[in-house]
């Protein structure tokens, strides 16, 4: 396995697999997969320093006008820019960053548009669970019209005083999602695996018996730490 594929720009990533799933389906994933992740790290007492949710949608052509027409309807307070080939919205909510991406692609044939809405945090806490429980679910609905596919990705920091090696955090935490490592990537500083958890229902795809990712890296900056990335089915964020 190669880096590459941990190291994605979260609006980049445009050829992926897509994954078939209905809009109450996404609902439900998008928020039992985050709220899995943060449960599982919380209880390691690892301290989450940011999270993810992106969404992702191929949409017809003749769709497109209407859908940014609706939302821009439904959201006047976001800041709309672009035209035609690429329009990106940004909400100006201080605590969260949301924001919704819709691109179309000719690759000398026909033009393939996709819709992609991500938000993301840098704590978790009460006003995240609410925004989950009660906004989320609302957004994923006005967004897509079908076929979306979700995927959730959690950074933290480990707290720990012993400043075990990567592979000892490694063994932990895929006990602590009691998953069964597929494939893997280890160096001095950098580790990544892809596993198979019966916490997350889907995999990334049949030939892709996978259904979720870790990346674990010891810096010396600023103080020796060691981060995580932990993402389902894939880790879908720069680190």
């Amino acid at each position: 396995m190669k880096k590459i594929p941990f190291i994605l720009s979260i609006f980049g990533i445009i050829g992926f697999i897509v994954l078939q799933a209905g809009n109450k389906t996404t609902v439900a994933d998008a928020n039992h997969e985050i709220k899995t992740l943060a449960s599982v790290l919380q209880d390691e007492n690892i301290l989450i320093t940011g999270w993810s949710v992106y969404a992702r949608e191929t949409l017809e052509e003749e769709n497109v006008d209407r859908l940014v027409r609706d939302l821009k309807a439904q959201l006047p307070s976001w800041t709309w820019e672009g035209s035609d080939g690429e329009i990106t919205a940004v909400s100006k909510s201080t605590e969260l960053q949301e924001k919704i991406k819709i691109v179309s692609t000719d690759t000398n044939g026909p033009i393939h548009t996709y819709v992609m809405y991500e938000v993301r945090g840098h704590y978790w806490n009460k006003n995240t669970e609410t925004f989950l429980n009660k906004n989320l679910p609302g957004r994923i609905f006005d967004i897509f019209r079908g076929n979306a596919t979700t995927f959730s990705c959690i950074e933290g920091e480990f707290n720990d005083k012993i400043r075990s090696a990567l592979p000892v955090y490694k063994s932990k935490l895929l006990k602590a999602f009691n998953a069964e490592e597929v494939e893997g990537l280890e160096e001095e500083s950098f580790i990544s695996t892809s596993a198979v958890s019966p916490l997350f229902d889907k995999s990334l795809s049949n030939e892709h018996e996978m259904n979720m990712q870790l990346g674990l890296r010891k810096t010396e900056r600023l103080g020796a730490k060691t981060t995580l990335v932990v993402g389902t089915p894939i880790i879908t964020i720069e680190y």
